[in-house]
């Protein structure tokens, strides 16, 4: 699902690249009503490729992160204000490497087991956006749409359509993997 097609991703060198790292969340909880969902957060608008684009909770790797997986849970804890005591990390996924801002990302899939107390970081976060696990598996709620960003006019990208916001690129492929392991796992 990436808006990059694969064949120039598999000749990209990383090693004059040399990419930026981040860690991600993809977080599932329950909500008041026991219904599962997914957390997804719209970025502030500001100077930078990402501005005002929907992601999963995450950022850049810090010197004094033990590994990239504490990179995830601390930036989810900063972002949203969950702690990462509170977070059960189930696997790693698909590391993905993003061209537009040089970020070589590993997305994590994570769970807690009680309905989360949000505080979003009013410094990057716009809004956050709630998912209920069905809409994530819905196939419906996946289309394409022709997008301009600041490093790109008029691209067909496959995209997820939740609560009025466009979810594409990293995010959206990220998403996909999500989708694939909840199916495998839920047959």
């Amino acid at each position: 699902m990436a808006s990059i097609p694969a064949r120039e991703l598999r000749n990209v060198d990383m090693a004059v690249k040399a990419p930026k790292k981040a860690g991600v969340m993809a977080l599932f909880y329950p909500d008041r009503q026991d219904i599962t969902h997914i957390v997804l957060l719209l970025r502030k608008e500001y100077e930078g490729v990402h501005s005002n684009q929907v992601g999963f909770p995450g950022g850049k790797v810090e010197e004094e992160d033990a590994d990239i997986q504490v990179t995830a849970l601390r930036e989810t804890h900063e972002e949203i204000g969950i702690a990462s005591e509170k977070i059960e990390v189930v696997r790693a996924m698909t590391t993905l490497y993003i061209p537009p801002s040089n970020f070589l990302v590993q997305p994590f899939l994570g769970i807690t087991g009680e309905p989360p107390v949000f505080f979003p970081q009013e410094e990057e976060v716009e809004q956050l956006i709630e998912v209920p696990l069905d809409d994530v598996l819905d196939d419906n709620l996946v289309s394409r749409k022709t997008i301009t960003t600041s490093y790109a006019v008029n691209v067909d990208v496959p995209v997820f359509n939740f609560n009025e916001h466009v979810v594409w690129g990293a995010t959206a492929a990220m998403l996909s993997e999500v989708k694939d392991l909840l199916k495998i796992a839920l047959e």
